[in-house]
């Protein structure tokens, strides 16, 4: 009989499986790597990519440039996603939360069945989710109200080819030219398009099913969009921002840093300094949030709608 493993093996394992994808991950980009390098000595390739250079044309009267808007909705869903991933991570692995909450019916929201008893990590978690969708809300109505829409909406088909085109560049080590204060390259595009209209809005109807918003007693409603769905939807959508922040991240520092955070922040196209002192503020207030966010701070906000105990 064989004994059951401890909590140190079983941690252990966790991180030697994650050494092991890790790796695995490496070695394929390498193959990706050395595969891109050798197409693009070809002269066929050579001709296709000089007929689509990675970038697709924008529509007429595209604006040009970042206004201030941009930045602050920039570090806004920033700052959000960093703490929806933090608390959401919480929910899903926290067996014995240090507190609970449990609504005050008497409130502006009232109901006739007696509120949830959630955790305060949840409670944490719904209330960051609600200021995200009402940040993206007012992000896609003036996004579309200014015309800057245009710049991550794809409105050709050659943005296919041209993204091909960009990531071959990207993998054979010989990056697209750098315009993105005038316009992204198709790669960036497709990404930007996916992450804002695709990722963001399977995210909110994800985690609205699985939240207590949701009418339960819908039996029809339940069976067109069942539990089981949604949570299989909603953790890979946030291992997909977890994943494009990292690559964004990783790009913006290796491809002109001083620059492209003057872009994201300081609404200007030089290398000066702002974007990185705005950008350096706006990281300090991340990081003293997200080691704020514990139960002795949280229990005062969350006991102005609600009853918090054990």
């Amino acid at each position: 009989m064989t004994a059951r493993s401890t909590p140190k093996k079983q941690a252990a394992n966790k991180w030697v499986r994650a050494g092991i994808i890790a790796g695995s991950l490496i070695i394929l980009l390498l193959i990706a790597v050395f595969i891109a390098r050798w197409l693009v000595t070809l002269e066929g390739v050579k001709t296709w990519m000089g007929t689509y250079t990675g970038h697709s044309e924008l529509p007429a009267g595209t604006p040009v440039g970042f206004p201030a808007w941009l930045g602050w909705q920039h570090f806004l869903n920033v700052f959000f996603l960093v703490l929806i991933v933090r608390t959401g991570w919480q929910v899903r692995t926290n067996t014995r939360p240090a507190a609970h909450w449990v609504r005050n019916n008497k409130g502006l929201i009232r109901t006739k069945g007696a509120p949830a008893r959630i955790s305060l990590d949840l409670w944490f978690h719904l209330c960051l989710d609600a200021l995200w969708v009402l940040n993206g809300i007012i992000f896609v109505i003036v996004l579309l109200a200014t015309g800057q829409w245009a710049r991550i909406v794809p409105t050709s088909w050659d943005i296919i080819p041209n993204a091909l085109s960009a990531g071959l560049q990207y993998l054979s080590l010989n990056w697209p030219t750098e315009t993105g204060w005038v316009n992204y390259n198709a790669l960036q595009v497709l990404a930007y398009f996916v992450t804002v209209f695709i990722a963001a809005p399977l995210a909110i109807i994800t985690g609205l099913r699985m939240s207590g918003a949701w009418p339960k007693k819908s039996a029809a409603l339940n069976k067109a969009y069942p539990m089981e769905l949604a949570r299989a939807l909603h953790f890979p959508v946030m291992i997909y921002f977890v994943a494009f922040t990292v690559v964004h991240v990783a790009l913006v520092l290796a491809t002109g840093v001083l620059r492209n955070l003057n872009h994201m922040y300081a609404a200007n196209d030089s290398a000066g300094v702002a974007g990185l002192i705005i950008f350096t503020v706006s990281i300090v207030v991340i990081v003293g949030v997200w080691f704020l966010a514990q139960p002795v701070f949280l229990r005062p906000l969350a006991s102005l709608t609600g009853k918090v105990g054990k």
